[in-house]
């Protein structure tokens, strides 16, 4: 239980301490305005914090910065991916960059995704 307690408080943490990237595409995606579909933003799944979440369609968006080309970095997020997977979701990964140079793009292959 206390893990739990401490997944949902350290989610917390991350929707207050978003960074510039998260926050922009979460402006495009809160409050139904992307299409009428619902994004829950840091949303625990099982022992991990998603960056953003359509339960209704079981879709997953991360946002990798710099550090997801360290190898260890991209052993932890194939585990997680693969375990995102066996609870039926998608997931789709972007690169701060997209968000920050190609957001319109970005915004297209989400919606693909949803379909």
């Amino acid at each position: 239980m206390k893990l739990l307690e401490n997944l949902i408080l350290g989610s917390r943490s991350l929707r207050k301490n978003q960074t510039p990237w998260e926050n922009k595409l979460w402006y495009n995606l809160r409050a139904k305005r992307f299409k009428g579909y619902r994004f829950r933003r840091q949303f625990v799944i099982g022992y991990y914090i998603v960056d953003f979440c359509c339960f209704e369609k079981k879709l997953i968006i991360e946002l990798d910065g710099g550090q997801h080309n360290e190898e260890q970095t991209q052993l932890n997020d194939k585990e997680r991916t693969e375990f995102l997977k066996s609870q039926g979701f998608k997931v789709i990964r972007f690169w701060n960059n997209d968000i920050q140079k190609n957001l319109p793009e970005v915004l297209e292959t989400i919606l693909d995704n949803l379909k």
